[in-house]
């Protein structure tokens, strides 16, 4: 956050101080999103990348509305991946569960539903009327594919498999 300077850094703060007040945001540390990345965390990154997205290539946007969206976008609370037939098909139905949750807590605008709704396209079918919809989208792929790439590739790291990358120890090179 910092690549933004100070006065952004600090609104982004402030946003997501106001949105973990008085609601379960923090109650998404209690499920895992990719990997081994909390919901909640999952959540933050995307918020972050999103708002650098909109703030690097000088995209007019609603700020808040952007964070709060990208903060609340899977805020469906539950762990999906149980086994059940409802969590098999949880990409599909979880950003109209995630909305309906936040607005159990928090008074939303046209755009935050907008992202909350339609953040999983093309897998889910109506694609997002914002611009904010859409950085979201992005985001959120991208948070999702590092999560998931990452953790595997610390996971395989930690067990001492490599993909095949050779590691040079440079004292021997």
């Amino acid at each position: 956050m910092n690549r933004l300077g100070k006065e952004k850094t600090d609104f982004f703060r402030s946003m997501v101080r106001k949105t973990r007040q008085g609601s379960r945001f923090d109650m998404m540390d209690e499920f895992i999103q990719h990997g081994d990345t909390t919901v909640r965390t999952h959540c933050l990154h995307v918020a972050q990348t999103a708002y650098y997205i909109a703030m690097r290539f000088n995209i007019k946007v609603d700020e808040a509305s952007l964070i709060r969206g990208a903060l609340l976008h899977d805020y469906f609370l539950y762990d999906w991946h149980e086994k059940s037939w409802a969590n098999s098909i949880h990409g599909y139905t979880h950003p109209g569960k995630a909305l309906k949750e936040a607005e159990k807590d928090f008074d939303l605008n046209d755009i935050e539903r907008d992202m909350i709704k339609h953040h999983m396209f093309p897998l889910t079918i109506f694609p997002p009327k914002t611009k904010e919809g859409w950085i979201l989208v992005l985001a959120d792929k991208v948070c999702a594919t590092g999560e998931t790439i990452g953790d595997r590739y610390r996971s395989r790291q930690r067990s001492g498999r490599d993909y095949g990358i050779v590691s040079v120890n440079r004292k021997t090179a």
